[in-house]
C-alpha cells in the first residue's frame, strides 16, 4: 500500500485544511499519516481514523539548537515511517521536511507553498536577514527529480521562478484546498435590525485585522452596524494582534470578538458582509467559505484574494492597507441589499466552478500520481 505524511506546522492547519484530502486519498486505498506538533486538533485527527505523529518544532524559533532538534526529529520520523511521498505544507516543514526526506531517501517530496508569508510580507532588519537565508534554502532544496512545488496562485509561482528557486516543470497551481460546497451552504441574509460584518481569520495584521478595525471605527454611528472578529490570536506569529489589544477594541465599541468557532457555517449565516483585507495569500480559505454561504465579501486586490474575486461580480476588492477605501466599499454594501444578493449569489457559484475541495483534491491527486509512476 502507498505511504503518504502530510507534515505541517501545526495540527490545526492539517485538520481544518487537509482533513478532506487524507480522506480522499484514504479512499483511493492510501495509507495517511498526519505529522505535525501537538495541539488540542490530535484527537480529533485521531477520531478521523488517521495516524498521527508529534513533531515538535517551533515556529518563531531562531535557536539552531531547537531548530536542528527538529530537524533531526523529523529526519527520525521518515526513516521509521518510510513513506513513499511526504507532502509538505508552510515554509519550515517544507525546508527541513525537504532536507529530512533527502537523507532518508524518500522517493517522492511535493511541497506546497501556500502564500508568501509573514518572511515576504514585512520589512525589518530581522526578516530580510531571515527572507534571504529561506530563499537560498528554498533554491537548493526545491529543485531535484524528486521534487515537485505546489503553488496556490501563480502570482507566488510566477515570483519563484523569477528568483529562480524552482524549475518552472517542476511547478503547478491548485487553487488552495477547496470547500466543501455540501456543508457550506447559502441561507437568506438574517434578518437582524443591525448587519453584521464578519472578519472570520486570524487575528494577524497580514490579514488586515486593524485595517478592519480602523474601518469600524469611521463607521460607526453612522449605520446600524455590528463588526465581528471569529478568530483567535496566533502568538507563534510575529504578525499577530495581542489579546489585550483586541479587549481594547470591545471596550472601545469597535468590534465583538466571538474568538474561535468550531461551527463556522453558522457564523457565516448570522453574517451579512465578510471583509478580509490580506496583504498577500495563497488562496484564503475564508473567502471560499464566504462564497459558498453565498455572503458578499470585501477583500483586497493581491494575490490571492484576486485569484477568488473579481471585482464588481462576486465581491469588492480595494487596496491594501487603506481603511478608508474599505470603509467605502463596506459602506456601498451596506446601503444596497440588492448588490449583497447579487454578488453573493455569484461568489456560490464561482466556487462551484472553481473551488470545491473535490476538485482540489483529484488535482493534488494527480500530482502524487505522477510523481509514484516517475520515482
Amino acid at each position: 500500500m502507498t505511504k503518504i505524511l502530510l507534515v505541517a506546522n501545526t495540527d490545526w492547519y492539517l485538520y481544518n485544511f487537509r482533513l478532506s484530502l487524507a480522506k480522499f486519498l484514504r479512499h483511493q486505498g492510501v495509507d495517511v499519516v498526519m505529522v505535525s506538533p501537538s495541539g488540542r486538533y490530535v484527537e480529533s485527527i485521531r477520531a478521523a481514523g488517521f495516524p498521527w505523529v508529534e513533531w515538535p518544532v517551533e515556529r518563531r524559533s531562531v535557536s539552531w539548537v531547537a531548530e536542528s532538534r527538529a530537524l533531526l526529529r523529523l529526519r527520525e520520523i521518515y526513516h521509521f515511517e518510510k513513506p513513499d511521498l511526504v507532502h509538505h505544507f508552510t515554509i519550515k516543514p517544507v525546508l527541513y521536511g525537504s532536507m529530512a526526506a533527502r537523507w532518508v531517501g524518500v522517493p517522492a517530496i511535493v511541497n506546497a507553498i501556500t502564500g508568501l508569508g509573514y518572511l515576504f510580507l514585512h520589512e525589518s532588519p530581522m526578516t530580510c536577514i531571515l527572507r534571504g537565508a529561506a530563499m537560498l534554502a528554498y533554491r537548493i532544496l526545491l529543485q531535484g527529480n524528486r521534487v515537485f512545488t505546489i503553488f496556490e496562485n501563480e502570482s507566488n509561482r510566477q515570483f519563484f521562478i523569477l528568483h529562480r528557486l524552482v524549475h518552472p516543470e517542476q511547478t503547478t497551481v491548485i487553487e488552495g484546498v477547496g470547500v466543501d460546497a455540501e456543508h457550506f451552504v447559502p441561507t437568506p441574509e438574517p434578518s437582524t435590525p443591525e448587519i453584521v460584518v464578519l472578519f472570520p481569520a486570524r487575528l494577524l495584521r497580514e490579514k488586515g485585522v486593524d485595517v478592519v478595525v480602523e474601518a469600524a471605527r469611521q463607521l460607526r454611528g453612522r449605520y446600524p452596524v455590528r463588526f465581528v472578529l471569529a478568530g483567535e490570536p496566533d502568538p507563534g506569529n510575529p504578525g499577530s494582534i495581542t489579546e489585550a489589544q483586541v479587549r481594547a477594541w470591545e471596550a472601545e465599541g469597535l468590534v465583538e470578538w466571538w474568538g474561535w468557532q468550531a461551527d463556522m457555517v453558522k457564523v457565516y449565516h448570522q453574517s451579512h458582509i465578510v471583509v478580509l483585507p490580506s496583504l498577500g495569500e495563497g488562496i484564503p480559505t475564508a473567502l471560499l467559505e464566504a462564497g459558498a454561504c453565498a455572503r458578499p465579501v470585501v477583500t483586497t486586490d493581491v494575490p490571492g484574494c484576486r485569484d477568488v474575486v473579481i471585482d464588481g461580480e462576486n465581491g469588492l476588492l480595494v487596496p491594501p492597507n487603506d481603511p478608508q477605501a474599505l470603509a467605502e466599499a463596506i459602506e456601498q454594501l451596506l446601503c444596497d441589499s440588492e448588490l449583497r444578493l447579487r454578488l453573493g449569489q455569484a461568489g456560490r457559484a464561482r466556487v462551484l466552478e472553481r473551488f470545491t475541495d473535490d476538485r482540489i483534491n483529484h488535482q493534488t491527486w494527480a500530482v502524487y500520481r505522477r510523481l509514484l509512476v516517475l520515482s
